[in-house]
């Protein structure tokens, strides 16, 4: 018979697999429909995103700030589907700079890290699309990084779990380990490789690469919402999903990466080129 001590660490797993069961088909099937549709699920996690910091950051409301996070992320899908990610780039960093003037001028202020706010909903809802709307590997683009963030974490999960050992950053995250941050770069660069293989792209050491960095960062992506959480003093972002918390307990991690495979596609490729710029070595 298994120790409790065991049943306990998978306590979790049933219904964290039960909620990725209902929510994976609905990501793969806007993924692959691309678009406006995908643009559209890609707006309505913003602004449950947006609603989540904005809850953690301000313990009373600030319609404000609001208004202005829903302007960014609405403002970037749309500017993104008709007008180009560079346009859509300069109205999220014209609703940022609305937003830390309104930081400033604020009374009572208010931490200093909430300036991050709309960077951290906006800009990686525009990095996904980005990615997306690039005509010849948008598709390839954003299966190839769900699947590292994806393996990543279940990597992470898995090993620390089997393993344990020291902890990665104990003040931060106790339940994270180091053994499970080596697995998720293990786990990041193993499907980096395996769907470039699959998708016939070249240079899959270069893509193995990427893919250990891009699941590291995704990791560290994750240990920041954890410090945003012990700062704001709450076990979860949300309650939406079951065995995950909020939106930001989700994609904690895919936040960091979109941003990273984001700047990787445009400083290489071109911001008319993101997802090629990401892939093609």
């Amino acid at each position: 018979m298994a120790s409790s001590g065991n049943t306990g660490k998978w306590a979790d797993l049933a219904i964290r697999s039960a909620s990725a069961a209902v929510l994976v088909p609905i990501v793969v099937a806007a993924v692959w429909l691309g678009g406006p549709i995908f643009a559209a699920l890609l707006a309505v996690v913003g602004l449950l995103m947006a609603t989540e910091w904005l809850r953690l950051v301000y313990p009373q409301r600030s319609p404000v700030q609001m208004t202005l996070h829903i302007a960014a992320v609405v403002g970037a899908v749309l500017a993104a589907l008709f007008m180009g990610p560079f346009v859509a780039s300069v109205v999220v960093l014209l609703a940022w700079a609305a937003s830390v003037a309104h930081l400033l001028i604020r009374r009572p202020p208010v931490r200093s890290w909430s300036a991050l706010g709309i960077g951290y909903v906006a800009i990686p809802v525009l990095s996904l699309l980005a990615l997306r709307l690039d005509p010849a590997y948008g598709l390839a683009a954003i299966i190839w990084l769900l699947l590292i963030v994806w393996s990543a974490d279940t990597a992470a999960y898995l090993v620390g779990r089997l393993i344990g050992g020291p902890k990665l950053a104990p003040r931060i995250s106790p339940g994270k380990t180091r053994s499970g941050f080596g697995g998720a770069l293990l786990g990041g660069a193993i499907a980096a490789g395996a769907t470039g293989f699959v998708l016939q792209l070249p240079s899959l050491a270069m893509l193995m690469l990427l893919g250990a960095v891009i699941a590291a960062i995704s990791q560290l992506g994750d240990l920041f919402e954890s410090l945003l959480k012990r700062h704001a003093e709450v076990k979860d972002s949300g309650h939406l999903i079951p065995g995950h918390g909020g939106i930001l307990d989700r994609v904690d991690g895919l936040i960091t990466a979109a941003i990273a495979a984001w700047a990787i596609g445009a400083v290489h490729g071109g911001f008319e080129n993101i997802a090629s710029g990401l892939l093609v070595w």
